[in-house]
């Protein structure tokens, strides 16, 4: 503290300054040092029952090697998922093999982070006795009593700030995926009050960090009637239903049954059709803004902190996937904000119709259609006996630079246009396509630039390195060809093989074309050095696919290589080589 000579304190350094009583740090369990705090704070603290009165904090699972033990639920058949266990006595009896597990996870408020799933067969038992080298337990089966209970989770570490939201029954819960268990009331109801600015407030006390531990959330001041309050409840579960609805609506959520917007927002045009489910996300995110400060309106009352708080919350502090202000946040205008959610939800148009292609979904029914290992075109007609927009046959779609084949992707992704959209306004519905896509600005973009470009990286980093489709793509990129891993079979390399040499004899056809246009005396002479230059290229790239099939395709081919789902994309897409694209950081080790 800054004195005058004289020993007096200069009157203008007070604001400075914060005054706190010893006594008053020791109302706060800790005794942190937060000089800060207000009187309310302090006497919340030292008059309420704390949230670990009323509610069960419990760290879960570590398995000791989360690469040989979990998987993103996308990567193994989905029949193998038991998603109906009610309690972990019965786990160990049932037939299982995979369950979900819940990993803690980012900002996101009410629910979400449901995407992982965890090696239970016997009840995880190959996890429970896990040991190194020297015997000693590599594993740490915490909270097994509460496995598979309905809770309150939030992720331990967090750069947004917390964020609690809701699981459901049926889960076992990772050591990063904290979880409270209601002594008595609801579970919506203790996510209402963790979501709160109130219990914010109080952990920016408890917790200096952005670390958040089972101590810190137990410490919460907390009143026991909050978990029955039937208010709160339907506010919670309000807020739960609009977050679970945008979770959905993503095709990563192992509840996604369709893009929402075909049958529920359809117009007559792809343009009127994205306006009226922009209109749609837009109410979604101010009814939940509404909601999250009803329900800090609540709590704020309920602790008395009127003077220290507001129940305003900012739309980049709506935790909805269609909200932009959160999804890209920054600095953005809305003019930006409003074309990056445009191109992103174009892109996952494009990926849905992909998944169409090649049978994971149908436009005729909702849901996964394919989605076990080794299911082909007869289990798709069996559960979509006459399609609108049919599965591939052979489960390779080519990904080239020209119509070569009558499935390639772009021919295709025409098809899925006018069969969902229809034809009367294909060619508006395809250029506005394109031009959300062209976020860049490229100057003759289309759609098979997108294809060819854009497509794989966007669907390697939509499956978090762990890609559902591969993509067999020659050395520079000449040759590509898409499968559905979940269809896979021995002989499918064999199947891509015919492709490429079904490519090169069209290709060497095409040269040939160009080099009797060269020596044409018909022919101008722009016309002769542009086909000249043709068939120089065309050499090039047949000189690359050859070295491809020689090399890489064929040995592969012969092999007839086997893969099973449960060992997850890492294991199996590698088992491939070089002939698929590679993907960066796939190799990495996993964190335990």
């Amino acid at each position: 503290m800054i004195e005058k000579q004289n020993g007096g304190r200069q009157p203008d350094m007070q604001k400075y300054f914060f005054r706190a009583s010893a006594a008053d740090f020791e109302k706060i369990p800790g005794s942190p040092l937060a000089y800060w705090a207000s009187r309310p704070i302090f006497e919340n603290f030292a008059q309420s029952l704390a949230l670990g009165d009323r509610v069960t904090p419990k760290q879960g699972l570590a398995t000791g090697d989360n690469g040989r033990f979990t998987r993103w639920w996308h990567e193994v058949s989905l029949s193998k998922i038991n998603f109906t266990v009610e309690d972990y006595p019965s786990s160990i009896s049932q037939k299982t093999t995979w369950v979900p597990y819940s990993k803690g996870g980012g900002y996101r408020k009410w629910y979400g982070y449901a995407e992982t799933v965890v090696f239970w067969e016997s009840g995880g038992n190959e996890i429970r006795n896990l040991k190194d080298e020297n015997g000693n337990e590599r594993s740490r089966f915490r909270g097994y009593d509460y496995y598979f209970l309905p809770a309150a989770t939030w992720g331990k570490i967090s750069s947004g700030g917390f964020s609690c939201r809701y699981r459901g029954s049926g889960y076992v819960f990772d050591v990063g995926g904290m979880s409270a268990f209601p002594n008595q009331g609801e579970v919506s109801n203790l996510v209402a009050v963790l979501n709160s600015n109130s219990s914010s407030e109080f952990l920016k006390i408890l917790s200096s960090t952005l670390n958040f531990e089972l101590g810190d959330i137990a410490k919460i001041p907390f009143n026991e009637h909050f978990l029955t309050d039937k208010k709160i409840g339907d506010l919670s579960k309000r807020c739960i239903d609009i977050s679970k609805e945008d979770w959905d609506s993503s095709e990563v959520s192992w509840d996604f049954t369709n893009l929402t917007w075909l049958p529920e927002h359809r117009q007559l045009t792809l343009k009127s059709s994205y306006q009226s489910l922009r209109a749609h996300w837009h109410e979604m995110t101010l009814e939940m803004q509404r909601l999250e400060q009803e329900n800090n309106r609540i709590f704020i009352d309920a602790y008395g902190l009127q003077d220290e708080l507001t129940p305003e919350v900012s739309l980049n502090e709506i935790t909805l996937t269609c909200n932009p202000h959160y999804r890209y946040g920054g600095d953005k205008s809305e003019e930006e904000l409003e074309a990056l959610l445009l191109a992103d939800t174009m892109r996952e148009l494009v990926s849905y119709a992909v998944g169409c292609m090649l049978g994971r979904y149908s436009l005729d029914k909702p849901g996964l259609i394919l989605a076990n290992q080794g299911e082909t075109l007869a289990d798709y007609l069996a559960q979509v006996p006459l399609p609108s927009f049919p599965a591939d046959e052979d489960n390779v779609i080519p990904v080239l630079d020209d119509d070569w084949f009558t499935d390639d992707i772009t021919l295709r992704f025409r098809q899925f246009l006018r069969v969902a959209f229809g034809d009367k306004h294909y060619d508006e519905n395809l250029a506005f396509i394109e031009q959300a896509l062209n976020v860049k600005g490229k100057r003759n973009y289309s759609l098979r630039d997108y294809f060819l470009s854009e497509f794989y990286a966007d669907h390697v980093k939509r499956y978090k390195k762990r890609p559902i489709y591969w993509l067999f793509s020659s050395p520079k990129g000449s040759f590509n060809a898409l499968i559905y891993m979940h269809r896979y079979r021995p002989d499918t390399v064999s199947v891509v093989l015919k492709y490429l040499r079904d490519y090169r004899e069209k290709l060497t056809t095409e040269k040939e074309r160009q080099a009797a246009v060269s020596i044409n005396p018909a022919s101008s002479q722009g016309e002769r050095t542009k086909a000249l230059k043709e068939v120089d290229r065309l050499a090039k790239v047949l000189t690359e696919l050859e070295d491809y099939e020689r090399d890489v395709l064929y040995p592969l081919a012969t092999e007839q290589v086997q893969i099973d789902l449960d060992d997850g994309v890492k294991v199996n897409y590698l088992k491939l080589g070089p002939a698929l694209k590679k993907i960066a950081g796939l190799e990495a080790k996993d964190e335990d």
